[in-house]
């Protein structure tokens, strides 16, 4: 493990600590993120949908795949190390009246 992988790792740590996610914590969800060092492109989504906390990959369901279309680019490189993908929230806020939540 590098340093950076250390750092990520106490992040991640951190993140699942706070009170506000310990229920996603106790579920077994991991903070849904993706970062390489060598990124060059940052992509600030909103949150996690369902089908996404159930892979644990960002923007794995249909909003992706239309993501990349509208980007002109592939899944190898939309997830490969060019790109950072962080939502406003890690999780999944659930459902709502009309729909899902807004992030936390």
């Amino acid at each position: 493990m590098t340093e950076n992988d250390s750092a990520v790792q106490a992040i991640i740590k951190e993140i699942e600590q706070l009170p506000e996610n310990k229920s996603y914590t106790e579920r077994g969800i991991s903070p849904i993120f993706q970062f390489h060092q060598e990124a060059k492109i940052l992509l600030v989504g909103q949150a996690p949908g369902k089908k996404v906390e159930e892979s644990g990959i960002p923007f794995h369901d249909l909003s992706g795949k239309r993501l990349m279309e509208w980007m002109g680019i592939s899944e190898a490189i939309f997830y490969g190390k060019a790109i950072a993908i962080v939502p406003m929230d890690l999780y999944y806020p659930g459902k709502g009246k009309g729909g899902d939540l807004p992030p936390r």
